[in-house]
């Protein structure tokens, strides 16, 4: 039974660091991820703040891996999805409305916005901001699929590099139980 445990604790270990490398290709493998609406002067939509990549756990239960993630948010960006527009989403847009408006600098000369390449970005997220806190209650957000772990001929092939690995431990396994009795 070691052979099996160590098996998979191996797998767990090439998958989870597999999974780990989507995040920095901005793809599930080969299979780009959708491009944002509102591009952010923080970086990739996924890596912003890393704390979904820095969320992955993997664990082996009976014989399988089992990947898991304690943010709420995980499931609806790896299969996408759809999430009904509430009130409280509504107060944190417009406080990420007024906190980018707040951020725009002025012109002494002119006493106006000053016509600057940061003012004209805080602008067009601060417009970005505005509109989502605009819709209504109730309203439907559309999640695309941005996919970092499942299944994948990719994945198939890390489980075979890790068996062709173990082939010395397959045979002393297979040849300790079919010992004549």
């Amino acid at each position: 039974m070691n052979f099996l445990r160590d098996l998979l604790n191996d797998l767990k270990v090439e998958l989870a660091d597999e999974f780990d490398k989507n995040f920095e290709r901005k793809a599930f493998f080969d299979d780009p991820w959708p491009g944002v609406r509102m591009p952010n002067k923080r970086g990739s939509l996924m890596l912003r703040t890393g704390r979904l990549r820095r969320s992955l756990r993997a664990r082996v239960a009976g014989s399988a891996v089992v990947f898991t993630s304690s943010t709420p948010y995980a499931q609806l960006h790896n299969a996408g999805g759809k999430v009904k527009l509430t009130a409280k989403m509504k107060r944190f847009f417009w406080a990420m409305y007024y906190k980018n408006t707040n951020a725009i600098t002025y012109s002494v000369k002119t006493k106006g916005a000053a016509k600057t390449s940061r003012n004209r970005a805080l602008t067009d997220e601060a417009a970005w901001w505005k509109a989502l806190a605009l819709k209504p209650v109730g309203e439907t957000l559309t999640f695309p699929k941005r996919q970092f772990i499942g299944n994948h001929p990719q994945v198939k092939n890390a489980i075979e590099r890790v068996v062709k690995g173990r082939e010395a431990d397959i045979d002393a396994f297979i040849k300790s139980r079919l010992k004549p009795r």
